[in-house]
C-alpha cells in the first residue's frame, strides 16, 4: 500500500491511497482543473479514481468532491451528517456511511472513525490492506482514548500538527477564530499532537507525515521541536505542503518490511 498527497493546510487538501488495483482519493479541497493538474504530478489520471472519500464538509476538504466525481463518474463516500450539509449534491453518486462503519472498496478496508471537530459528523480514516495500516488523522480538535484505540494499530500516520499555541493566540486572527482553532473542536496543536504520539507509543515501522500545518500559527522548527519531545530522530518523518503535498509513500509491513 502506498499514499501521497496533493497538498495538505487550509487552502486545500487530498491524499491518495493505492492498493494493488485500487485507488482512492481522502478528501478534495480543490478545484477540478487544480485537483488533475496536481493528480498529474503524481502520475495519476482521475478516470484511476474507483472513489472519493470525504472526511467533513468544511471547503478545504470538499470543495472540489462534486465536480470531480461528476466529470469522472466517481462515487463518493461520506458520512450521513455529511451528506446532509449538500457540500457535495451534484457528485455523480453519495454512498452513505454512518460513523464507526467499516466498509470496504476495492482491496482496501476502511474504518471511519469518530473524531471531535466543528462539522455535521466528522471522521477521519484507518485503511487497512493485509496487515498494512495507514491512519488518516487531520481536523481534530482533541485527542480522545477512541481515537487512540483505532490508531494505535497505524505503521504509518499523516498526523495534524496545525498550530503553535503560543503563536495562535499571539497572531493576527480574531478572538472567535482563535477560540475556534485552539477549542476542543477545532485543530490539534503541536504539543497535542506529540503527546498524542507519545500515547501511541512514539516510533512507528513507517513513516510519520506531519500534515495540516497552518502558514499563519505554526513553523517547521516549532513543529520538529514538538516531535523530537517524542521521537530520537526524524528520519522517518515526511512533511505534506500545501503548495505539492508530498511524494509516493510506502507502507510498512506490521513486521517493519516496505
Amino acid at each position: 500500500m502506498r499514499f501521497s498527497s496533493l497538498g495538505s493546510g487550509s487552502k486545500g487538501n487530498a491524499t491518495l491511497v493505492r492498493a494493488e488495483d485500487t485507488l482512492l482519493m481522502v478528501d478534495c479541497g480543490f478545484s477540478l482543473r487544480e485537483a488533475t493538474r496536481r493528480l498529474q504530478r503524481l502520475e495519476v489520471s482521475p478516470e484511476e479514481l474507483d472513489a472519493i472519500l470525504v472526511t467533513h464538509e468544511h471547503s478545504d476538504h470538499c470543495s472540489g468532491v462534486a465536480a470531480l466525481s461528476r466529470r469522472y463518474g466517481i462515487p463518493v463516500y461520506l458520512s450521513h451528517g455529511t451528506a446532509g450539509t449538500g457540500r457535495c449534491d451534484g457528485s455523480h453518486e453519495l454512498r452513505c456511511f454512518n460513523s464507526e462503519d467499516v466498509f470496504d472498496v476495492g482491496c482496501l478496508a476502511i474504518k471511519a472513525v469518530t473524531v471531535p471537530h466543528d462539522a455535521a459528523e466528522p471522521c477521519q480514516f484507518v485503511l487497512a490492506w493485509g496487515e498494512q495500516r495507514l491512519g488518516i488523522l487531520t481536523d481534530l480538535g482533541s485527542v480522545t482514548p477512541h481515537v487512540l484505540e483505532h490508531f494505535s494499530r497505524c505503521q504509518s500516520l499523516l498526523l495534524e500538527f496545525n498550530h503553535d499555541l503560543a503563536m495562535l493566540y499571539a497572531g493576527n486572527y480574531p478572538p472567535s477564530l482563535k477560540r475556534r482553532v485552539g477549542g476542543d473542536w477545532g485543530h490539534l496543536n503541536n504539543a497535542q499532537a506529540a503527546d498524542l504520539l507519545r500515547r501511541l507509543g512514539g516510533a512507528r515501522s513507517g513513516h510519520l507525515v506531519v500534515a495540516h500545518i497552518s502558514e499563519n500559527n505554526n513553523s517547521r522548527q516549532k513543529a520538529e521541536e514538538a516531535l523530537l519531545s517524542v521521537l530520537d530522530s526524524l528520519e522517518r518523518v515526511e512533511w505534506a505542503c500545501q503548495a505539492a503535498g508530498f511524494d509516493w509513500l510506502r507502507v510498512a509491513c506490521a513486521d517493519g518490511e516496505g
